[in-house]
């Protein structure tokens, strides 16, 4: 049996359902306060806020990279396939 790619991204999406609701119970587990300190400021906020801020940071910086890397890509691709 061969992977398609609706395949592919249906298994990509039912995994990040899974790992999106694990993080979410997590965070939902640590809800107690915390003191940050970024770039002089200090305050202090929800532990689940602080995760799901580092887990959207992460997300774009992921997203980012991807992106990057996809687009420096796409020339060499379009070459082999002439």
């Amino acid at each position: 049996m061969t992977a398609t790619r609706t395949g592919v991204v249906w298994s990509g999406l039912w995994a990040v359902a899974v790992i999106f609701i694990v993080f979410m119970v997590f965070v939902v587990s640590n809800t107690g306060d915390v003191r940050v300190s970024f770039a002089g400021t200090s305050g202090v906020l929800p532990l689940a806020v602080v995760l799901m801020a580092a887990m959207a940071a992460g997300t774009a910086v992921a997203l980012i990279l991807g992106t990057a890397r996809l687009t420096q890509l796409r020339p060499l691709t379009r070459k082999r396939l002439r």
